[in-house]
């Protein structure tokens, strides 16, 4: 493809606000967001529930898959649609993205994993606001976090349905038997 073929932020953004379906933007590259399964769709709308209850009230709010998280990167600027963010300073709302989220949980599928483990998880952890990245799986209740630290990000593994992860960051915790309500595995998980 050569640079004539890129299109701009600004061209991409207005497309966006009338298309019908969601793109995300990679440095003038533009993909199509494809549906997600059933059972994606229950995971993220779980999450989404159980963060945004948790957060009532408070600064930090939570977001669905409509919000795009802006990445200014040195050599390019992408836009991605995680499955559920949360953001604690806001863009103004006419905006139709987010620069600053302090968590961002991608619902990966072994198609997707590749994406969300390493393109997504290298550009999202160049954030300064990012806190925190959370890996949801679909096949087994089990989510990888990847903190933020004094010597950068640290993986954390947290498995089976009693299990929770702390987010300290926005005052809260999230357990699995919340992220996974309704969802059916295997009789030994």
């Amino acid at each position: 493809m050569s640079q004539l073929d890129l299109v701009s932020v600004s061209t991409y953004l207005a497309g966006e606000a009338v298309a019908g379906e969601r793109h995300e933007y990679v440095g003038g590259l533009v993909h199509p967001v494809t549906g997600g399964s059933n059972a994606h769709n229950q995971i993220a709308s779980n999450g989404l529930i159980a963060l945004g209850s948790r957060l009532r009230g408070h600064s930090c709010r939570a977001f669905n898959s409509d919000t795009k998280i802006r990445l200014r990167l040195p050599f390019q600027v992408r836009f991605y649609h995680p499955d559920v963010s949360v953001v604690c300073r806001p863009n103004p709302q006419s905006d139709a993205f987010q620069d600053e989220p302090a968590v961002i949980v991608e619902v990966a599928s072994p198609e997707t994993w590749r994406i969300d483990s390493g393109e997504k998880l290298e550009a999202y952890t160049t954030l300064p606001s990012l806190s925190v990245y959370l890996l949801v799986e679909q096949a087994a209740p089990r989510v990888v976090a990847y903190r933020r630290s004094d010597g950068g990000f640290v993986r954390e593994v947290y498995a089976g349905l009693s299990a929770v992860v702390p987010l300290p960051e926005i005052g809260c915790d999230l357990p699995l038997a919340e992220i996974y309500d309704g969802m059916q595995f295997g009789p030994d998980l």
